[in-house]
């Protein structure tokens, strides 16, 4: 049956969300029965605009696109909403956010404004307590209870109008105790009367003011108060996904790698099975990761097969890239037979969950010349003047055993497909896919896989491996990516460090979330190839504690620094192309720094948020010195970023970013040694390569 014609959007525009099918099938069903075709709705969302209200609310953030997409939020994270709310004249003006959850129920948050006053920014903190789409509005309203507290400060100590202040005061009261008793508080409507009783004109001025400044008076007020000329906007989208999205620990290994045996005899090598390589879970569980991400599972290509260190002469007996994926074992859809079967898989996820953890897969969409698609569907590649079908490319580079997809020439069948595959898996208990080169593919193309998951399956978080543009990865989180790779690697001098990491938590926070990998199998930073074990350690404390998500590729806690060649960010030896078993036992490594750095980010609330970070002053350039927080929860990080020298420094604090008043001392609790100290304002630091960082939370 043929697919229906596609719509031809407007340059640019962003995607609908379909209508939900009437019925969801079951994982299982979804795993064994192809998925149905569905209409590629590329239509324009739009939110309404309802311009400027009686009190004028504008700039209002978080809102993506205008509202187009979601902004970003986990369960419980603490989210800023921010607007800009003002009125003509001198009378009071108030703002609120109307949250309202994924069954319709609102609550109300009152906000409060910021400074500079004069420019009229207002903020209100709010944390949504479940999964789904919900949405905010800002409300603008007329504060009489404001205006009048003005009026009265100003004008009872000069004794004018002192009889009709206070009449107006009583007026309010009384008609605040009213609103009190019809929400069912008659404790507050009696306060509030008998409040009422003691604005008598003939009282000294300082009584007047001090009954209305009255702290329970106040908190009556503002939960039962009038509010007038009420100014809504739009309701604007607010995505909260499970904590995963946001609070990760990644751990990357190959599975063919463990228990790989090489026959010297023969000169020849037998894969790693997913039964061999669920004897490496513990070891990963014990280190503290939650999320075991696994490179591509699926038959590898024969033609083209890249040999080691990338070369074009493979041996026989070489496994290939495991990206090169396809052969007629099957494409996407099937696992490479060396690792085992569905079966197996399924255990070793199985085994995986019963540690605690997570199994993420590989989702590279390209195919090897062998993959069945290119026999099945040629149109979905493109196809060069002299008849050939056209493969990757970034000159001078030439990866002749990967083709593209070409999603202009059939995007309906492309995208339908893409969709079925990503339900198979789903359906074996994948929740986290980590996509290789999104950005290689259409946004739109993205924002329509999103649109469809989150109807049916919206517990499931996707990951961009997008090393690219910065525009591009925004738009890569605006449209739907829980969370991306990162520039952390190339980010190494204290302001580098500390400009980027203001970026992520305040600019880019709202719909882009990072994950701080500190090397990958396609990148070995210039800044581990000494091998230097303190600079490991400096990165693993910094990735670990600055982001609430970060990651390990497997070598790194063995110090694997060898470079391809000199002045290149490539691993000699590379896993992709060969069989690296390992021995995670042998000294020195870094098991135990791993497992504590996890173990403190699981005790620490503030180290699982991403947009409270503050960073204080420490006088010496090789040290960093930031604060992480949440709610009461604060944590204080001083890391060296010398991995050569011992370095000594000042360190001043901001006392009041770590929830104490000026002046006040510093109870602290080292979590990396359990050591105590009691701290000021100011400190002197000493730091050695052996010992690089105080992780501290405050007492």
């Amino acid at each position: 049956m043929p697919h229906p014609p596609l719509p031809k959007p407007p340059a640019g525009s962003p995607v609908a969300v379909p209508r939900p099918p009437a019925s969801a099938p079951a994982a299982a069903a979804q795993a064994a029965t192809p998925t149905a075709p569905l209409e590629v709705d590329l239509d324009p969302v739009t939110t309404v605009v309802r311009g400027i209200g009686r009190i004028p609310v504008l700039k209002v953030e978080p809102v993506i696109e205008g509202g187009a997409y979601a902004a970003k939020a986990v369960v419980g994270e603490n989210v800023p909403i921010r607007a800009k709310v003002f009125r003509e004249g001198h009378d009071a003006v108030n703002a609120s956010v109307i949250l309202t959850d994924p069954r319709g129920n609102e609550t109300r948050h009152d906000m409060t404004p910021l400074e500079p006053r004069g420019l009229d920014p207002w903020e209100a903190w709010v944390r949504p307590d479940s999964e789904g789409l919900w949405t905010f509005r800002v409300e603008g309203w007329s504060d009489p209870w404001g205006t009048w507290l003005h009026n009265a400060e100003a004008k009872l100590p000069a004794g004018v109008d002192v009889e009709l202040v206070c009449l107006e005061g009583r007026d309010l009261l009384e008609r605040t105790a009213r609103a009190a008793e019809e929400a069912g508080d008659p404790v507050q409507a009696s306060i509030l009367r008998a409040t009422a009783q003691l604005l008598i004109p003939e009282r000294p001025a300082e009584d007047l003011l001090d009954v209305a400044d009255a702290p329970g008076l106040s908190r009556a007020m503002a939960a039962y108060g009038p509010r007038e000329l009420v100014s809504p906007t739009a309701d604007f989208p607010l995505f909260v996904d499970r904590v995963r999205a946001l609070y990760a620990s990644w751990y990357e290994f190959f599975p063919r790698s463990e228990g790989a045996r090489y026959d010297a005899a023969t000169d020849t090598w037998a894969s790693g099975t997913f039964e061999t390589a669920a004897r490496r879970l513990e070891a990963i569980a014990d280190m503290g990761f939650n999320v075991v991400y696994l490179p591509p599972i699926h038959p590898i290509g024969h033609a083209f097969k890249k040999g080691k260190n990338n070369t074009l002469d493979a041996h026989a007996d070489d496994p290939g890239s495991p990206w090169a994926i396809g052969n007629a074992d099957g494409g996407h859809d099937a696992i490479n037979p060396d690792l085992g079967d569905f079966a197996s898989f399924d255990a070793f996820v199985a085994k995986a969950n019963a540690l605690g953890m997570e199994v993420a897969l590989d989702f590279a969409l390209q195919a090897s010349p062998d993959h069945p698609w290119v026999q099945e569907h040629p149109e979905w590649f493109t196809t060069r003047i002299d008849g050939t079908i056209a493969y990757a490319e970034n000159p001078p580079k030439k990866y002749q055993d990967i083709y593209p997809i070409n999603f202009d020439n059939d995007p309906e069948g492309i995208y339908n497909e893409v969709l079925r595959i990503l339900k198979l898996w789903i359906g074996h208990g994948v929740k986290i896919f980590r996509v290789d080169n999104p950005h290689t593919k259409p946004v739109q193309f993205w924002a329509w896989i999103f649109a469809q998951l989150r109807r049916t399956d919206p517990d499931v978080l996707f990951f961009a491996e997008a090393f690219t543009t910065p525009e591009m990865m925004h738009a890569l989180g605006k449209v739907g990516f829980q969370s991306s790779y990162t520039y952390f690697t190339w980010r190494v001098t204290k302001e580098e460090i500390t400009e980027y990491m203001l970026e992520l938590s305040e600019e880019m926070a709202d719909f882009y979330r990072p994950n701080f990998f500190v090397n990958t199998p396609d990148i070995n930073p210039f800044h581990l190839q000494s091998g230097n074990p303190a600079i490991f350690a400096i990165r693993a404390i910094l990735a670990a504690t600055l982001s609430p998500a970060w990651g390990v590729y497997s070598g790194f806690e063995l110090f694997e620094h060898e470079p391809l060649a000199a002045g290149r960010e490539e691993y000699l030896d590379s896993e992709k192309y060969e069989f690296r078993p390992r021995d995670y036992t042998a000294e020195p490594n870094l098991n135990m720094l791993l497992g504590t750095l996890n173990a403190i980010r699981d005790r620490h609330p503030a180290l699982q948020q991403l947009r409270q970070i503050h960073f204080h002053t420490a006088l010496n350039d090789r040290v960093i010195a930031y604060s992480k927080s949440d709610g009461d929860d604060h944590v204080l990080c001083i890391v060296s970023l010398d991995p050569d020298n011992t370095v000594e420094t000042e360190v001043h604090l901001d006392l009041p970013a770590l929830g104490l008043k000026v002046g006040d001392a510093l109870p602290v609790r080292d979590e990396l040694t359990g050591t105590t100290f009691t701290w000021g304002a100011r400190n002197f630091v000493r730091l050695t390569p052996s010992q690089p960082a105080h992780v501290l939370a405050v007492q």
